[in-house]
This record gives structure tokens, sequence and C-alpha cells, in this order.
């Protein structure tokens, strides 16, 4: 099979195509033909090194933590799948850009029909990020209002549909070229960070969902409510900020969950969920994939055609 490769960490244009070995998969885990990946902002992360104190990989290593395909073999104890079946999910922390990989079955929801490879591939990490934050750790309730940063990158997206049904008004932050894109997904209203001080504009929120750090995350304290929560995916809230707001904070690593991620995809195919292809590359250009999300100006997600 066909894989990228990290060789040593640095630069996404270090990426390399190589033949590997098929993976095996073990009792409890399936083999899946890879259609589609997506790329997260994890990725180039793990890529450069910055998160190799945290998540120490052995070398080489094949990146990418989301995949849409077919099973094509199943391990002795799985039940829930079998050869044929269309699959996505928060696969891990690795592996995804390659022909093939291997993943635990618990991880992996059905692909509705109706949505393509591509769409499937784009919905998972961030689709279960965004409900994560929103609702088991900001608890998210209807007539709530939340402030989100970043709201036109991949999580961003999901976070204000899925804050909109949850009957939330919804504040999203991002480039003034996305002001028509965020308001389309159902934001109320929309700050351009560049031309508005966020924290002039806005007061007495519920929840804030950070997804962009450092200064930002400073201001946004002074926008919660006494009892407010700040969530961040980003860095960890300041404790002593926190408690100066009489806010919480909270910080987590998203959790695959395949039960859960088969309700995103319901919600998908249903129309009440979409995800925006902001650009497609081929595999082998998964270098400039991750280069172009690490400009800070993708709208929705990049994708990764494997089959091309």
């Amino acid at each position: 099979m066909k894989a990228i490769r990290v060789a040593a960490y640095g630069s996404p244009d270090r990426l390399t195509v190589a033949e590997v070995d098929d993976p095996v998969p073990g009792d409890n885990e399936v083999l899946i033909d890879v259609a589609a990946a997506s790329v997260n902002p994890i990725d180039w992360k793990i890529v450069s090194g910055a998160m190799q104190a945290f998540i120490p990989l052995p070398l080489p290593f094949t990146p990418g933590v989301d995949a849409a395909g077919t099973v094509i073999a199943v391990g002795r104890h799985v039940t829930t799948l079998e050869p044929g079946d269309k699959v996505m999910g928060f696969i891990g922390i690795v592996g995804a850009f390659a022909t093939r990989a291997v993943v635990e079955a618990s991880r992996l929801a059905r692909k509705p029909e109706s949505v393509s490879f591509a769409e499937a591939a784009a919905l998972p990490a961030a689709s279960l990020t965004a409900w994560q934050a929103l609702q088991e750790h900001g608890a998210l309730r209807a007539g709530q209002a939340v402030l989100i940063h970043g709201a036109a990158g991949g999580v961003g997206s999901a976070a204000v549909q899925l804050a909109k049904l949850a009957g939330a008004r919804v504040i999203g932050t991002g480039s003034a070229r996305n002001r028509d894109y965020v308001q389309s997904l159902g934001a109320d209203a929309f700050i351009d960070y560049r031309a508005e001080d966020f924290s002039k504009r806005v007061s007495r929120v519920d929840l804030v969902l950070d997804l962009i750090g450092g200064e930002t995350q400073d201001r946004s304290w002074s926008v919660l409510k006494s009892g407010g929560t700040l969530v961040s995916t980003v860095a960890r809230p300041d404790s002593a900020r926190a408690q100066g707001a009489q806010a919480n904070g909270r910080h987590f690593a998203t959790r695959s969950d395949g039960p859960l991620l088969e309700k995103l995809a319901a919600l998908h195919a249903a129309g009440d969920l979409r995800t925006h292809i902001d650009s497609v590359f081929p595999l082998s250009y998964a270098g400039h994939a991750l280069g172009h999300s690490m400009s800070g100006h993708v709208r929705g997600k990049v994708v990764l055609d494997v089959i091309k």
C-alpha cells in the first residue's frame, strides 16, 4: 500500500510517499481501504515536532487522524462491521494518510449513503470536537449565548451549527471574508477580529469556545457572565484568570466515539449539519495540504483524495 511518511520532524514539505506493508487488523480492529482523509491542525503540529513531548511517536510514521473508506477485513471479535461497509472515523492520532488503515471498530461510524467520502472524512474530528466542547464541557443549553472564536474553521463551522441546533444565540469571530459564510451556518452575529475588539462588542455570554488561544483567550474572560465557562481546545485556561472572572475554565482532548459520530453523521445526512470542503488534494500532495491548513485561512476542511 501507499502511505505518507514522516522520517523526521519538521516542515510538511519533507513528507514523502512510500510503499509499505498492509497493516493487519487485531481482534477488535478492522482494515479499511481509505477513500479520503482530512487535514486537521493536530496533523501539522505533530509533523512539525511541536507535540512530540506530549505525543511521542516512533519514526517514521504516517500522519492523519480522520479517514473514510470501505471495510475489507475485520478482526475475529468484531461483530458490528463487515467487509463492504462504508465507514468513517477519528481513527487515532496517526495513520489516515494512506491507502489502507487499521482502526478499532469502536472508533468508526457507518457513512450515510447521501454523504460523500470527502464529506465523511471531513466530519469526524471536527464535529466530535465541537460537540464535546459545547455539550460535554460547556453544558450548553437552549437560550444561552455562546461566543465562538475561529468560527470559519473546521471545528468552528461545526460548532456554530451545533450550537444553533441546541437553541443557543451564537456569535462568531473570524476574518471579514468569512462573515457571510459564518452567518450562513446560523450565527446570529459576526465580529471581524481584525477590525473590531470583540471584548467591546460582547458581554455576559454563557460560554466561550476558544479555538485560537493566546491573547484571544486572555481577553475572553471579560465577556463571560459570572458562572460562565471558557472551553479551549488549544490552551489550558489560566485558573487564576478563571477565579478572577468568577468563571470556569475547561481544556480537553477530543475523544474518538463511533456511536456519537453516527448521530452526527445522521444530522449531516438530514441536512442539519453541513461540512464545507475548502480544497481537495491528492494523497501525494499531502505536504501542500498541510501547508495550506497551516496558513490559517481555511474555510471548513482540507481533504485528501486518496483514490486519485
